[in-house]
This record gives structure tokens, sequence and C-alpha cells, in this order.
């Protein structure tokens, strides 16, 4: 009986997870590497004194992308995790008595902006027809490539696709094209601010993730968001994924362009094929030999990075009225702070942020009487990171928060755990500390991103936010299946 190949995959992550299942399923030995404690990558869980923080994503957009996987399985989310669609969706405060709650539904969401601008529910309308078809498209498509060349979208079809969903647009000219109103304008942009650049250079197809925000919805997965993990190490354990946790890979051996084996800080590894679903520029820079890699430093320091973020978890020892599940904060100037994450990079003057209070809406996410907070504010990745800037970042945060929502947080800590720049570095090797992967300008997407192939090495794929198709949590979990699909042509031909 011929012996399974033996596959290793260095890191934990929705890709690594993905693509860990798809290949057990294919029938090969499949092996993850997390150093940290326990698996999900940046999705990690924190219990302390009660409550229950998801440490990384906290937004459930495109469910489809979550059934087509476990539908992979014969599966679907409900056998794993029950979800909830939040109504409204989430917050927009431009000032104190001055905000707007999204509707789940689409009828109520014409009349608030026709509430702003007259003639504005026609717009959208016609927006989001655009932004659904660029949804269907990209993610029917286009994401599905390995993106190994530039031939993969040579034919005609592909290119008149291009020309229709806006990909040498930009976002911010085909949002004025419908809207005048400044708030729906931030509004409607305000997604992109992840993304990676300022709304007047990330492409306008992106106007699909509108489409996955408004007509799609957000949803809550009830127990946080780790329960996508559970369910996804579920899925692989049920193929016989075996995982190695608080084990760290410290180098890939090769030998005449062939990863033989894996050290890590505990044994030696022999495999026949590695994934590489960590931080891609630290596994190539680290981990492999320079004549080994695809890329050099000069590469690498001249990608354009998403953001990265400063971070609070908070346990109050009351209950926060008048906030919804998700809120944002744009009672300060948007473009000012997107040019100071992406233009000159520096702390911001006056930043922007995010508040995330999921015990609104999961009982079990703070003791009974108490509150359970996630604070963000987005940064330019590679700053300076220290306890004295997260501080005065914490109280600015404060400030303009409890004049805002007219609530009290300060003296009512119970928990309070800062996380940015540094660790994010020390935890998942983030290059310059970024939580976001590379930004999706147009110069950084498809075949223009890291490539997924190890070109100096057989048996070797990289996956994950720093590869095709991009960050997030439906693109991670769509590269896995990607890489997988790669990593079997290989170990077939």
């Amino acid at each position: 009986m011929q012996q399974k190949k033996q596959i290793h995959i260095i890191g934990s992550g929705f890709s690594g997870l993905a693509a860990a299942a798809v290949l057990a399923k294919k029938g090969y030995d499949v092996t993850i590497i997390e150093k940290n404690e326990q698996p999900g990558g940046r999705a990690r869980l924190w219990k302390s004194e009660g409550f229950t923080f998801d440490m990384g994503p906290s937004w459930y957009w495109m469910p489809d992308v979550f059934e087509n996987y476990f539908a992979l399985f014969g599966k679907k989310v409900s056998d794993f995790y029950d979800l909830k669609r939040l109504d409204p969706g989430y917050r927009v405060y431009f000032g104190k008595d001055d905000f707007i709650n999204i509707p789940a539904n689409m009828q109520e969401l014409e009349a608030l902006f026709e509430s702003f601008e007259a003639g504005s529910a026609i717009g959208l309308k016609k927006f989001m027809e655009q932004a659904a078809y660029k949804y269907k498209t990209a993610m029917g498509d286009y994401v599905f490539r390995p993106s190994h060349s530039i031939t993969e979208f040579i034919d005609i079809r592909l290119m008149l696709e291009s020309l229709r969903i806006h990909m040498l647009k930009p976002m911010s000219k085909h949002v004025r094209q419908y809207f005048t109103n400044p708030k729906l304008i931030q509004l409607l942009e305000f997604p992109v601010l992840f993304l990676g650049a300022t709304a007047q250079k990330i492409p306008a197809m992106y106007s699909l993730m509108n489409h996955a925000d408004l007509a799609m919805g957000t949803w809550f997965p009830i127990g946080g968001m780790y329960e996508i993990v559970k369910a996804m190490v579920n899925v692989a354990t049920d193929n016989n994924v075996k995982f190695i946790l608080n084990t760290e890979v410290k180098k890939i051996n090769i030998e005449n362009g062939v990863a033989k084996s894996l050290e890590t800080d505990k044994e030696i590894l022999l495999t026949d094929f590695v994934i590489a679903a960590g931080d891609y520029h630290f596994i190539e820079q680290n981990l492999i030999e320079k004549k080994y890699r695809n890329y050099d430093e000069k590469y690498w320091d001249k990608r354009i990075m998403s953001p990265s973020s400063l971070l609070y978890y908070i346990g109050l020892d009351k209950k926060i009225e008048g906030i919804e599940h998700h809120n944002l904060f744009f009672d300060e100037d948007l473009d000012q702070h997107a040019k100071e994450i992406y233009i000159e990079p520096q702390w911001p003057s006056k930043p922007l942020f995010y508040v995330s209070c999921v015990s609104k809406t999961d009982a079990d996410a703070a003791p009974i009487g108490q509150e359970n907070l996630f604070f963000l504010i987005p940064l330019a990745p590679g700053l300076e990171d220290t306890e004295e800037l997260r501080e005065k970042y914490y109280q600015l945060m404060m400030d303009r928060f409890e004049k805002i929502t007219g609530q009290t947080i300060r003296g009512h800590e119970i928990i309070k755990r800062g996380y940015a720049m540094n660790d994010f570095t020390s935890d998942y090797h983030s290059y310059k500390g970024n939580a976001y992967g590379l930004a999706n300008t147009l110069s950084q997407t498809a075949f223009f991103k890291p490539a997924m192939r190890a070109k100096k090495i057989k048996n070797l794929l990289f996956t994950g936010q720093l590869t095709v198709p991009g960050p997030g949590v439906p693109p991670a979990i769509i590269s896995g299946q990607v890489v997988a699909t790669e990593a079997d042509k290989l170990l077939t031909s």
C-alpha cells in the first residue's frame, strides 16, 4: 500500500485551516504547526474575569463564502453555530446626538439615503446593482484564480469584465457619481479604509464590499467569531488533520529546490510538501535560504500595507446604553485620518475609531450586568509603539466616546488590555506590525500580489492575506481552498 504524502502547513489561520481540511479530504496526511497556544491565527480567543474576547476579526460579512466552504464537506454553517443578522447592522456617529443606524432592510436603507439627499434612493439602487454585479463576478471567478501569471486573465471575456467592474476607476470618483452628501459618501467609502489605501487609490471594483455590507448584511455567530475557528478545526480533525500547537518552525530545509524537512523549536519534521500559511514575509525572509526566496527585502519594503491597529479589550463593571453591537465614530475627518495612515504615516491627529459591544448580542460574552467592549483605531503600519502612546490614544478615544455617547467608561474597567504593532509582530511575525495584510491597490491586485508559488522550490506554496486573493476572513478561506487545489495539482502531476 502506497504511503500517504505528508503535507505540513505553517500557521493555523483561516487559510491554513481551509487548506488543511481540503487536502486531508483528498487523502493526504496533513499536519498544521502553530506557534501559539490555540488554532485560529489572528482570530484567537481570550477569556478573563468572566469576559470572552475575540482578539481579531469582529465583522461577519459574505455569509455565502462560509456556507460554500462547509458545503465542500457536506456540512452547513448551522451544523456548527447559530448566525444572527444584526439590525441595525451598525451605527455611525458623526457627533453628539448625530448618528445614523444602518438598517438590514434595503427599503429602509433607501429611505434613509433619501432623507439625507433628495434623489439618492434611485442613485443607491443603481450603485447597489453595480456592486452586486461586481460581487458576483469577482467572487465567482476572479478570487479562485491562483494568479500565477497574467496569462490567466488574458481572454476577451475577462478583459471586458475588468472594465465592467471598474478595475481601473477609483472608488472615490465612482461614489461621487451617485452622491454628494458627505455623510453618505463616508458611509460608502468606509469599508475601503481597511483595504490599504485612500478611496482615491482603491479600484471601484471594491464597491463589491458595499454589496457585502449593505445588501448581504452584517451577521454575528453566537458565541463569537471564534466559533468559526472551532467549526473549521472540527472539519479538519474529522478529516484527520493533525495539530501541533505551541511550536514554532525555525527553518525550512531545502535540497536542490525541494523542501525536505521543517526544523521546529522541538523537533525536525520530514515532509513531502509545505504550505506557508503564516506571514509570507517572515517565512520567506527568515526560514528560507536566500537563494531560494521569491523576493528580497527591497521588494517587501516597497509593498503598500493595509493598516495596523491599536486595540483595547475592555471589560466593564456596568452596562452601557445608547450604542449598538458595531459602532463607527466618524466625528472627525476621514480623509485626514486616511492621509495619516497611507500618505504621511504617523500616529493620527484626530483618528476615527470603531467600538464593538458583543455583549449587546451575546449575553455570555460578559458577566450579568457587565459589558464587553472592543476599541480599535486604524494606524499606519511600522510606527513606533510604546505604552505611553497607547495610553495617550486610549484617553483620546475615551474623551470622545464619553462625550458623544454620554456614557462613562473610565473608572469602570475591570479589564483593560491594549494590543498594537509590537503585539502583532511578536504574536504573528506580522510584517511591520500590520493587522490586515497587503493593500488592495490596483498595482497589488491578482498577479501583482506576492506569488502563491515558491518559484525556486518545487514543493512549497504560500497562502493567506499577503497573497491572493487578499486580506479578510472570507478571502483567507478562499486562499486556503485555492492553494489546496494548486498543491494537489503539483503532487499528482
